[in-house]
């Protein structure tokens, strides 16, 4: 019996698997009916699982139906009229979608949705399901082309950024990418799934059905050469529409261009404003250039040089979807550390990002510096000079650092406040990438740990030399050429700071014809009209 039950599914699985078969060949042939070629019915036939099911479930419906009305001879005559094939063909022609709902649900769409995008699509005589196809083909083409898993964590972390920084009324197109980056928010692996074809393209089509409305030849490329023609990479166009769909929608001339040229008021032209479209897509809708304005107005009623608020706005042109609200309270923030004007306008246009961090985020980066001993005017000097750190977290990079000049360089706590104070970029300086090989290397050449703390300690930006390109290329002149102690260096810490060829040689070689020998501060310490008249 066990036996015979276990036959009995077996046929039954068997029987499925036919009937399945035999509907996906009457939806091939169906599709081709509509213009599909033979290689799109057959991959759409066999990815429209749903819509199989339910023409099925319709045929099986129908034929109960006719069994229970009709006599037994009636009954054996309606089988042999018609086969199941045909009867699934039949049905499908029924549902009058023209074939777009099977390739809708080939594509991601769930049926519900299918079932209601197909119906819109079908008002417009330009989506017969050949051009559907193709359009569709063509815009996966600019979508999800190229591009590798780095790709695809630039764009996760941009469109993290736009909704992030967002604190003005959005518009409807802003919205609805909202609510499209929402969706797939809401997935595994959220927005790092945005740039992937397979969990985002159906959701894209579903948040914006338009973007099958449009012609390829008359809307689609244009837009594409376009935003190649301002500087765009392929990659970046395909960052742009993802970040932003409805920009394919936008009319060129009367959108776009006109958009795009109120950007001149900040200095930006031609690449410029491509670079700025990748970076913050969201500049050319209508609330972020209403803001655009606003924001002008306010960095000039802050007296905030022009050249300074223009440079800040392309560099970081996120800034755009920030309210004069946030803005102001942050401005204020700095105002209250004696930071305004100039010296404001030198912190946003090098670090324009701060202007979308919180109050209470620079007043954690003052306290970081107090607790080093700096008074508050040397902390917001520290501020106006590398306005960097105020960016940096103070547990991840700005502790790591300081430990690093502790155990490796060798600075004592009472030394580090005058070593940052000298050269605060040390802080934002890659550990691994930078400043360790620039200790391993004067290490190496035969600098103790003791002489380094001491050069460190006596001209602290050293720690920002590169190794082949300004440590290297001196330290072997001196060796080779000058034949002098490394004690020399020790000494004169400075020495790494002259330009090789254009200070340190000649005033060697002129010193050497005269049979002169120097100390190094006293052989470079003084500028030319100076060197001129004692030498």
């Amino acid at each position: 019996t066990v036996s015979a039950r276990r036959g009995s599914e077996e046929y039954e699985s068997d029987g499925d698997e036919d009937r399945l078969r035999d509907a996906a060949e009457s939806v091939r042939l169906y599709l081709e009916e509509f213009g599909a070629s033979t290689d799109d019915a057959v991959r759409i036939s066999s990815s429209c699982p749903n819509y199989l099911d339910m023409l099925m479930d319709s045929v099986d419906d129908i034929d109960h139906w006719n069994s229970l009305s009709a006599s037994d001879s009636d009954r054996e005559s309606m089988q042999e009229a018609v086969d199941f094939r045909k009867k699934v063909y039949q049905m499908a022609k029924q549902k009058g979608d023209n074939g777009l709902l099977p390739f809708l649900e080939s594509i991601g769409v769930s049926l519900p949705s299918a079932t209601h995008l197909a119906r819109y699509l079908s008002s417009s005589v330009s989506n017969s399901l050949p051009l559907l196809i193709h359009k569709v083909n063509h815009l996966k083409g600019v979508l999800y082309s190229g591009g590798g898993a780095d790709d695809l964590q630039i764009i996760a972390k941009n469109a993290r950024r736009m909704m992030a920084h967002l604190s003005i009324s959005a518009d409807e197109d802003v919205q609805q990418t909202l609510a499209f980056f929402q969706k797939i928010q809401a997935r595994r692996d959220g927005l790092n799934r945005l740039g992937n074809e397979s969990a985002s393209f159906h959701h894209l089509i579903e948040s914006f059905p338009r973007l099958l409305l449009f012609p390829v030849e008359s809307r689609m490329k244009p837009m594409v050469e376009f935003l190649g023609g301002i500087g765009i990479p392929d990659g970046g166009i395909r960052n742009v529409v993802l970040l932003f769909p409805p920009i394919l929608w936008y009319d060129i001339e009367k959108d776009i261009k006109p958009r795009l040229k109120s950007f001149e008021k900040v200095g930006a032209k031609g690449d410029d404003l491509g670079k700025m479209l990748v970076k913050y897509p969201w500049m050319i809708c209508a609330s972020v250039q209403d803001n655009f304005h606003s924001i002008l107005a306010f960095l000039d009623h802050k007296k905030v040089p022009k050249n300074c608020s223009s440079r800040a706005i392309t560099k970081w042109p996120l800034i755009l979807g920030s309210s004069i609200t946030r803005l102001s309270s942050m401005v204020e923030e700095l105002n209250s550390m004696g930071i305004e004007r100039q010296k404001l306008g030198q912190i946003i246009s090098r670090s324009p990002q701060l202007l979308l961090r919180k109050p209470e985020e620079i007043r954690r980066m003052k306290s970081f510096f107090r607790d080093l001993g700096m008074d508050d005017g040397t902390v917001a000097k520290t501020f106006v000079r590398c306005p960097e750190v105020l960016a940096a977290n103070r547990e991840a990079t700005l502790e790591r650092k300081l430990e690093f000049l502790f155990r490796e360089v060798g600075i004592s706590e009472s030394e580090v406040r005058r070593v940052i104070c000298k050269y605060p970029e040390a802080l934002v300086c890659d550990v691994e990438r930078a400043m360790q090989p620039r200790m391993s290397y004067l290490r190496e050449v035969g600098f103790s740990k003791r002489d380094v703390a001491s050069m460190v300690r006596r001209f602290s930006p050293l720690l920002g030399y590169s190794v082949e390109k300004v440590m290297k290329p001196k330290v072997e002149f001196l060796a080779k050429t000058m034949r002098r102690p490394l004690r020399d260096v020790v000494g004169y810490p400075r020495y790494l700071s002259y330009s090789l060829e254009r200070k340190i040689k000649p005033r060697y070689y002129f010193l050497r014809a005269r049979n002169m020998e120097l100390s190094l501060k006293e052989m470079l310490g003084k500028n030319d009209e100076q060197f001129a008249v004692d030498y």
